[in-house]
């Protein structure tokens, strides 16, 4: 199915939206706006309002527990970040242990140790993030593994005689580098690199040494804690991570963003350079197809299914719960029919739920009671094909007597509930509303849509004091964000009568 990627550079937020057959199937947001008070202000070494996953730092190790297998390494952000035992254990000196035993973490690390870590989870709530020892720099085609020789594939990558082809063509492609690339490093092949030749792998390779090089110069002068190399910013970084041969076009809302995705097209992916266009109206890129809607209701725990039944989807400290319900649908043909349509819509819908809300760690589905075995594989076909959409890894389980269906996908970033909503206080938890952040930001987007319509016009808005306080404390970054998006008179009043999510934003004549 033809795929398209609309990147909204909005003011204050970074949105990025994959759509399959005019359908949301994929979403990623970038604040970047008011991070100070999620501590993000302080991250002198970080590039403020951006994920920190992927982010090479050089930290110092404060404290070694072997109770844990654990060591928390400091590097440079609010909290230590937590690195593991398997995550450390290229730093052990100890040849062949893969083989005979996995070393301890103290095997490892010691205290007051500098090492060279990488970010592989965004710190989430009060846990900082979660650390590697075993750094990658991930290309188009390829990611770079300096601590570990040899070549392995996406697990994506499937067939034998495929896997052998390009098992191949890494090999010849270390070969052939020569000087041109890294020492004695390693490769993991994309799936990307199916469709490339090797001139194309060598390429790519190549620009993946030039990227290492200063990570290594760098090492040399700096102190602990520093950040020596940071990812591509998110819309180079979707260009080179969600673009495939099968995307028809991406649509960028920012002319600057326009030209910095073509340049890094002439760089890395040539093919693609002719299908990144301006979106410049009319309305703005996420009318296209609804997707301002399907975000808002993303935070919904209630998710309709074509028959009439639902999905319920609730999370707690544990896990999240999915609770599949008929509703008032029922097959003529009896009971087992009807079950089974409203467990198969079901199915194809909770893989992409998962993945639009960033939904990490252990998930339960109840699906609704299958007699048949044949019905079940059904199901769980279907489940399987949904989440094989996911570039999170994520397992499966076989469905038990019950109708439960187990689902792990690795944590990488808080939910987009979280991300969104807070406990609300007056319910006693029992519900959530949208947080300050969040509206505020809603607020900036609502400007740049009548800034849009009135050019030039003075802007006035209206809204709850703690969001006017919120746009105030964060005054300078958001004039600034709102002037590049054709916003530059803007004033806001706080006004008591509106609730939290209420507010008025209107021209000045």
């Amino acid at each position: 199915m033809p795929k398209e990627v609309l990147i909204n550079c909005g003011a204050g937020e970074i949105r990025v939206a994959l759509v399959e057959d005019g359908r949301l199937q994929e979403l990623a947001l970038e604040r970047t706006v008011g991070l100070d008070e999620g501590g993000a202000r302080n991250r002198s070494e970080g590039r403020v309002g951006h994920s920190l996953v992927g982010n090479i730092m050089l930290g110092r190790v404060q404290r070694v527990l072997p109770g844990m297998q654990a060591a928390f390494v400091d590097v440079g952000l609010d909290r230590a970040g937590f690195l593991g035992a398997r995550e450390a254990r290229c730093l052990a000196d100890l040849p062949g242990f893969e083989e005979e035993r996995a070393p301890k973490i103290g095997e490892c690390v010691h205290e007051g140790e500098e090492i060279l870590v990488q970010v592989v989870k965004d710190p989430i709530g009060e846990k900082g993030a979660r650390l590697s020892a075993n750094v990658t720099i991930p290309g188009r085609l390829a990611v770079l593994v300096p601590n570990q020789p040899g070549i392995a594939l996406s697990r994506r990558i499937e067939g034998d005689e495929e896997r052998a082809r390009m098992i191949a063509m890494g090999e010849a492609m270390v070969a052939e580098g020569g000087d041109r690339l890294v020492p004695g490093a390693g490769y993991i092949l994309r799936t990307a690199a199916t469709e490339a030749t090797l001139t194309d792998l060598k390429e790519d390779a190549e620009r993946l040494a030039d990227a290492w090089r200063p990570v290594l110069a760098k090492r040399q002068a700096a102190t602990s804690p520093a950040t020596l190399y940071h990812d591509l910013d998110p819309v180079e970084r979707t260009l080179r991570d969600m673009v495939r041969a099968d995307t028809i076009r991406v649509l960028i809302d920012d002319a600057p963003s326009v030209e910095a995705a073509r340049a890094y097209c002439r760089r890395a992916m040539p093919d693609t350079e002719s299908r990144i266009e301006l979106f410049s109206g009319p309305g703005a890129l996420f009318d296209l197809y609804d997707i301002e809607d399907e975000i808002e209701k993303l935070t919904s725990p209630r998710v309709p299914l074509p028959s009439g039944g639902w999905i319920t989807i609730e999370s707690t400290e544990a896990l999240t719960a999915v609770d599949v319900n008929s509703g008032s649908f029922t097959a003529s043909t009896g009971l087992e029919e009807t079950s089974a349509k409203v467990n198969l819509e079901a199915a194809d819908e909770i893989g992409r739920q998962v993945r639009l809300r960033g939904i990490g760690g252990l998930i339960v589905v109840d699906f609704i009671h299958l007699s048949e075995a044949a019905n079940i594989a059904k199901v769980l076909g279907v489940l399987e094909a949904s989440i094989s959409k996911d570039h999170t890894p994520t397992q499966i389980s076989p469905m038990s007597e019950f109708g439960l269906v187990e689902i792990t996908r690795k944590r990488v970033r808080d939910p987009l509930v979280k991300l969104m909503s807070e406990c609300c206080r007056s319910c006693s938890g029992h519900g959530r509303k949208r947080t300050r952040d969040s509206v505020a930001l809603e607020v900036m987007r609502r400007v740049e849509r009548t800034a849009a319509v009135a050019p030039g016009k003075a802007i006035l808005v209206r809204a709850a004091p703690e969001i006017v306080r919120w746009l105030e404390d964060h005054g300078e970054e958001v004039s600034r964000a709102l002037a590049r998006r054709g916003a530059s008179r803007v004033n806001f009043e706080a006004h008591d009568c509106y609730a939290r999510e209420g507010f008025d934003v209107a021209t000045v004549a």
